[in-house]
């Protein structure tokens, strides 16, 4: 059930419409505000209220109407709902059109506007990088971005449905990441100041969330590419006292495409890969795609198995 789910929620995603226009993120959007403005006091215990509103009480309805559907013997619809929930959590267009633009302005030969692009979509400042680095940011941005929008949700959805939570973990993800990059982002552009405490909490409880999914992203980059190296780079980049999440997975991204990434130089022997040249985009794009079909055969293994057990 979990593997139809899934495949069901992959073909939905390719139609959904991008943009603010968006229903589901504008919903979301409204929801996070509101906790953030009537519960937002500084306090911890009312920024961790703020919290459990925001991504507890979704996750929450999502799992009772899910049992709801079971105990009235409604399997199909029940099914139904986990990859309607799974859907309206997946984002793979939300990278993917970003890197697309992107691509095909370097593709082009045009680096101003490939430059701006992806100053727009990271937010940061790309007219000090050179080439190199700069197609090594694309490649950064796009390798979390396919993590956070894609294999996080459907490692926590994975997980949880295997011990009857239906779609549960697919919304905690979805809205522990959301959350945290979202009250931190109206802060910043003080459209709606948030207290410190509650961007830390957010911050704190996403890191929690993302330790398992991050390290199976890892894993399966690793399955999928060059395995030695990228366990490699796991491995010497948990040796650094200033790890965390995002450099694991860049660092295990960089040895499973043999590449060197800034973000991703604890291991003494990246500095002697190749640096990202355009060329290197086709093969990160091939290494995202191998991992999504990795994905969805082994959920149908596990589906099989569960139904022939």
């Amino acid at each position: 059930m979990s593997f139809i789910s899934v495949l069901f929620a992959l073909l939905l995603e390719q139609a959904r419409p991008l943009g603010p226009g968006n229903p589901i993120h504008a919903g979301m959007r409204a929801w996070v505000r509101w906790c953030a403005r009537n519960f937002d006091t500084n306090r911890p215990q009312h920024v961790w209220l703020a919290w459990s509103l925001a991504v507890g009480l979704p996750s929450v309805l999502a799992l009772l109407v899910y049992w709801l559907l079971l105990t009235l013997a409604v399997w199909p619809l029940a099914m139904l709902w986990s990859a309607l929930v799974l859907y309206a959590s997946l984002g793979f267009r939300q990278f993917s059109f970003h890197f697309t633009q992107i691509r095909d302005a370097l593709a082009q030969g045009d680096e101003t506007l490939a430059r701006a692009l992806l100053a727009s979509w990271q937010q940061i400042d790309t007219q000090e990088l050179q080439h190199g680095h700069l197609i090594g940011r694309v490649i950064e941005a796009s390798v979390l971005a396919s993590h956070r929008h894609v294999f996080g949700v459907l490692a926590w959805f994975s997980v949880l449905a295997a011990f009857g939570f239906g779609p549960t973990g697919a919304v905690l993800y979805r809205l522990g990441e959301f959350v945290a990059r979202y009250w931190q982002f109206k802060s910043l552009s003080q459209q709606q100041p948030v207290s410190e405490t509650l961007q830390k909490s957010a911050y704190l409880a996403w890191t929690l969330i993302d330790w398992l999914p991050a390290r199976i992203t890892a894993l399966g980059f690793a399955v999928v590419g060059n395995f030695e190296e990228a366990i490699d780079g796991w491995r010497q980049d948990a040796a650094q006292s200033e790890s965390n999440n995002d450099s694991l997975m860049l660092a295990a991204t960089a040895g499973a495409v043999n590449l060197q990434l800034k973000r991703a130089t604890s291991n003494p022997d990246a500095t002697q890969r190749p640096t990202p040249e355009l060329a290197h985009l086709a093969i990160v794009v091939g290494l995202v795609w191998r991992a999504v079909v990795l994905w969805v055969f082994l959920l149908a293994l596990l589906t099989l198995a569960r139904l022939l057990g």
